[in-house]
């Protein structure tokens, strides 16, 4: 019987029952799906699967997204093989690719291979980062647009080392406007929506009040009672809705950490309206 073990009060949950290597009926996907939206990030331990195992997993909850970032558009799995991750883009609080004209929703991120110690990961639940502003603050973000720019996230990877073309991909990916507030296509609830990879400035305000208002939103979603942090294991697989929720990779090791990732697109049905 699958079962779910909260790890903090108010995200994420490790789930037990479940074995991944093996198809899943239309019951487990349905309480696999309702757990994910109740949990935000569910954590599946000691599951020793192998790539296409991953794809099709992960092909219960949504459709394949190619990351903008991924030079190989012909494989499904994005691998994440770093060793030096300082300044890559991960060490900083993100939902990703809100840059995309309809951002992915979800991952699934599996463990392969860890440094001797360090490379966790931490999340942040977005609704609470909502829910625990002002009213009158609430009020205010719920007539808000920001402007997600690709262009941060280029610049990084190009100083780190990356051949990409800022340009080209500038031309593939040009900004787009989005509410400051996001209301979840299937729970309703409203979540923070902006980041500091991605979102540059607040519509329609001063480059001032800018200055002062979109620094705080975004620190806003930092506070501890928001967040979990994982220590990883390889075998250990994540799935997060990337629409409620951020997350942060932690750079703090040197020697070899790889990941391999599954990006999905919502189904018809489970869209933003």
């Amino acid at each position: 019987m699958i079962e779910f073990h909260p790890v903090t009060m108010h995200i994420g949950a490790e789930v037990t029952g479940v074995d991944l290597r093996k198809p899943l009926s239309q019951e487990e996907v349905a309480t696999l799906r309702a757990g994910w939206l109740r949990h935000l990030v569910l954590f599946f331990r000691d599951q020793h699967i192998d790539d296409e195992q991953h794809l099709q997993f992960a092909l219960n909850f949504g459709t394949l997204n190619h990351p903008a970032f991924k030079k190989d558009s012909a494989s499904p799995i994005h691998v994440l093989d770093q060793t030096s991750p300082k300044g890559e883009g991960g060490d900083e609080w993100h939902s990703d690719n809100t840059f995309e004209p309809t951002p992915p929703m979800g991952s699934l991120l599996r463990c392969v291979q860890l440094p001797s110690v360090g490379g966790d990961t931490c999340w942040a639940n977005t609704y609470l980062a909502y829910e625990t502003l002002s009213p009158s603050l609430q009020r205010l973000c719920d007539e808000l647009t920001a402007v997600h720019d690709i262009t941060m996230s280029m610049k990084k990877a190009i100083a780190k080392g990356h051949p990409f073309d800022l340009a080209e991909i500038q031309a593939k990916w040009p900004p787009v406007e989005r509410p400051v507030v996001r209301v979840h296509p299937e729970t309703g609830r409203k979540a923070l929506f902006v980041n500091r990879a991605s979102t540059t400035r607040l519509v329609g305000l001063t480059e001032r009040e800018n200055e002062a208002l979109l620094p705080l939103l975004i620190d806003h979603i930092r506070s501890p009672e928001y967040q979990l942090r994982l220590r990883w294991r390889p075998g250990t697989l994540a799935f997060w809705d990337n629409r409620p929720t951020q997350h942060y990779a932690v750079a703090d090791y040197t020697e070899r950490r790889r990941m391999h990732r599954v990006t999905i697109n919502a189904f018809p049905e489970h869209a933003d309206k």
